[in-house]
C-alpha cells in the first residue's frame, strides 16, 4: 500500500492500459475482454481472473465507475485484481471479474485525477442524471430505453450469475458504509475494523439508506422487492436498479461507499435535541441555495447555441462541443429538480421526530452536495461560453466549497487508504459469505 499511497485516480484508457498488462502477466488466469460499447463509442472492458480448469460455482462481479463523480473503484478494482492473483485459494473454484469503469463516457467528461481539495473537486465535476447512470437506469426508464452501458451490466450479470456482486461507490465528504440487497452475517465486525483502522469514520446514519435495518454500524439493508418502503430520502427507487438483478440467481449486491474526504461529525450516535427543526432549517436552506442556482440557469435557455465551447484556458475550460454542455445542462435541471421533492420529504409528516446527530450530518452533507454539484456544473458551461454570470457564480461555488469543508472539518483521505478500504471490505463480504455457507469453498 505505501508505494500506492500517492496514487491518482485513474481514467478508462489507463484501467484497460494496466488490465491488460495484468492479462499478459498472468495468461492463464486472466483475461481481458470488452463486453460491450457506451453511447459514446467508448469500450466497456471485464477483467476476469478464474481458477485453472472449469469453475465449479457462481463467481464474484465487482462493478466499478458506476458514478462519474467516484472515481476510486477503478483503482480498487485493479489491487482486487492483484490480491486474488497472488491468493489462489481466494479464487478457488470460482472467477472473480472486474467491469472496470461502467460509464466511461461520464467518465471522461468529470477530470479531477487528483482533486486537493473539494474546491478543485468540484473545478471540472460532472454527474450524469439518474436516467444516463447505468446502475440506475432501470428504476427510471423502461427496458426498451434502457442505455447500453445497463444492458452491458445487466447481460454479464445473466451470464456469470454472481453469486456475490459489488458496486464500488464513493462521497465526496463523510464517512464510509456499506449497502446491501440482503444481510451478510458478521459483516459489520471486519468492516468496522478495517474502518478504524485506516482512521475513516463510519456514517452511522447515511441519508442514503434512511429507514433501512441496520444489522451493525454503518451497515445497511435495503428493503425486500415488493416492500412498501424504498428509503425515506430516495427519489428512485433501489429496487429496480441493476443491484437486484443478481436476486435472479440468488446473489447478493453490496454497494461499498468510501469518502474523499473524511468527517467524524456521520460518525456520531448522541442524539439530536430537534431533527425536525434541524430538517425544516436545512430544507429552507437548500430551497435558498436552489434559488440562486436556477436564477443563473434560467440565463442560458435550453437548446440556445454554447459558442466557445472547447475554447479557452483554465478551470472549466475544454469541453468537448456542445454534446458535453448539453450533458451538463442535463444533469443540472436533473438536480435542480430533485430538490422540491427532496425538501417535501424533509418537512413532510415522515420526518423523523428522533435520529442522531451523525443522521442529521449526513443529511446536511447530502443538501449540501446537491445545490454545489449544480452549481459547479453550471460553471464549467458559462466557463466555456464566457458568459457575464460565470464570475459571480465562481465565487458562489468557491464559497460554498469552502463552508462545506469548515463546517464537517474535513480531512483528506489518501487514495490508496480509500483503495484499501474498499478491497478489504469486498474480501471481508466474500469471507462472510463463505463462512455462512452460501458459497461454497
Amino acid at each position: 500500500m505505501t508505494l500506492l499511497r500517492d496514487m491518482c485516480y485513474p481514467t478508462p484508457s489507463e484501467l484497460a492500459l494496466a488490465a491488460r498488462a495484468l492479462a499478459d502477466e498472468h495468461p492463464g488466469p486472466a483475461r481481458l475482454r470488452q463486453i460491450g460499447t457506451s453511447r459514446g463509442s467508448r469500450p466497456l472492458w471485464l477483467l476476469s481472473v478464474e481458477p485453472s480448469g472449469r469453475p465449479q460455482g457462481a463467481g464474484v462481479l465487482v462493478v466499478a465507475g458506476a458514478h462519474a463523480n467516484e472515481p476510486v473503484g477503478g483503482a480498487t478494482a485493479l489491487v482486487l485484481a492483484r490480491r486474488v492473483l497472488r491468493d489462489p485459494a481466494t479464487r478457488a473454484g470460482r472467477g472473480w471479474h472486474f467491469l472496470l469503469c461502467a460509464d466511461p463516457d461520464g467518465a471522461a467528461l468529470h477530470r479531477t485525477p487528483r482533486p486537493y481539495s473539494l474546491l478543485d473537486y468540484h473545478r471540472n465535476f460532472f454527474r450524469p442524471p439518474g436516467p444516463e447512470q447505468p446502475e440506475w437506469a432501470p428504476s427510471l426508464l423502461p427496458p426498451d430505453r434502457l442505455p447500453p452501458e445497463t444492458l452491458a451490466l445487466t447481460s454479464v450479470i445473466d451470464e456469470l450469475r454472481p453469486v456475490l456482486q459489488v458496486s464500488l461507490h464513493g462521497t465526496d465528504l463523510g464517512g464510509s458504509w456499506v449497502q446491501l440487497t440482503r444481510d451478510i452475517p458478521g459483516l459489520a465486525e471486519p468492516f468496522a475494523k478495517s474502518a478504524a483502522e485506516l482512521r475513516i469514520p463510519v456514517e452511522t446514519g447515511a441519508s442514503d439508506a434512511a429507514g433501512w435495518p441496520s444489522p451493525g454500524p454503518g451497515i445497511f439493508v435495503m428493503p425486500e422487492p415488493g416492500a412498501d418502503a424504498a428509503g425515506a430520502f430516495h427519489p428512485e427507487d433501489t429496487r429496480l436498479s441493476t443491484w437486484y438483478h443478481a436476486h435472479r440467481y440468488a446473489g447478493t449486491t453490496a454497494i461499498v461507499e468510501v469518502p474523499m474526504w473524511a468527517s467524524d461529525l456521520v460518525d456520531d450516535p448522541a442524539p439530536h435535541p430537534d431533527p425536525r427543526g434541524a430538517l425544516r432549517f436545512l430544507a429552507g436552506r437548500l430551497t435558498a441555495d436552489a434559488a440562486l442556482v436556477t436564477r443563473v440557469r434560467d440565463a442560458v435557455p435550453p437548446g440556445a447555441p454554447l459558442p466557445g465551447a472547447g475554447a479557452g484556458s483554465g478551470a472549466g475550460a475544454g469541453l468537448g462541443g456542445d454534446s458535453d454542455a448539453a450533458a451538463l445542462l442535463r444533469a443540472v435541471d436533473w438536480t435542480l429538480a430533485l430538490i422540491p421533492r427532496i425538501t417535501v420529504e424533509w418537512t413532510g409528516p415522515g420526518a423523523p421526530a428522533e435520529a442522531t446527530a451523525a443522521s442529521i450530518g449526513s443529511i446536511d452533507a447530502f443538501g449540501r452536495r446537491l445545490s454545489l454539484r449544480a452549481a459547479a456544473m453550471l460553471l464549467r458551461v458559462l466557463r466555456a461560453q464566457g458568459h457575464p454570470a460565470a464570475p459571480g457564480l465562481d465565487r458562489l461555488v468557491t464559497g460554498w466549497c469552502e463552508e462545506f469543508a469548515a463546517r464537517f472539518q474535513a480531512r483528506r483521505v489518501p487514495v490508496a487508504i480509500q483503495v484499501e478500504h474498499q478491497t478489504r471490505t469486498v474480501l471481508a463480504a466474500y469471507e462472510r459469505l463463505v463462512a455462512d455457507g452460501t458459497v461454497n469453498a
